[in-house]
């Protein structure tokens, strides 16, 4: 097994962070730079990341966010709003180049996403990706520019408790071959 494949099966999607141990800005700088790493549309590079590091701020967006969702970002060091710049990627002369349209935002920052989640198990970090929120309130709280879609909240810190593997189905499962 190599070195990714090992990385691959060690990231989990955790739910409950030690509150002693902290995250730094140079990490976080350090997963966003992977993030950056991964392919987009034309490379137009539209993801964004809005850190909330404060606990004053990080209590104010766990309140944007579904009560079981808000206590797990809650007991993170770090949370990241993760975003993308519409109207760029799945589009040609501002018109869209087929049904997707902006959904083609949204996979590229799927794209980023996955870098940043792998590289934060790389670096020793646990994360999980939060999606039930309120984007609108978040755009207020945070000051995000209309032109970016508020897509979802990863928190980053160290785990408090082991998360357990679920059973993945199988490639015969999930693909078919011509």
């Amino acid at each position: 097994m190599s070195n990714f494949d090992e990385l691959i099966l060690r990231r989990r999607s955790i739910r409950v962070y030690d509150a002693e141990r902290k995250v730094s800005k140079e990490q976080i700088e350090e997963l966003v730079r992977a993030a950056s790493e991964a392919p987009s549309w034309n490379n137009f590079q539209t993801s964004r990341y809005h850190v909330v590091m404060s606990d004053d701020m990080k209590q104010q967006l766990c309140e944007t966010m579904a009560p079981f969702d808000g206590k797990i970002g809650a007991s993170a060091p770090a949370l990241i709003v993760t975003t993308f710049v519409k109207g760029h990627s799945g589009f040609k002369g501002g018109e869209a180049v087929d049904e997707l349209g902006d959904g083609w935002g949204i996979y590229d920052l799927g794209l980023h996403n996955a870098l940043l989640l792998l590289k934060a198990t790389d670096a020793g970090l646990d994360s999980i990706v939060l999606g039930l929120r309120d984007a609108d309130r978040i755009r207020t709280l945070l000051d995000i520019p209309e032109e970016e879609a508020v897509i979802s909240v990863i928190a980053i810190g160290y785990r408090a408790k082991n998360g357990v593997r679920p059973k993945r189905k199988t490639v015969e499962d999930i693909a078919k071959f011509y």
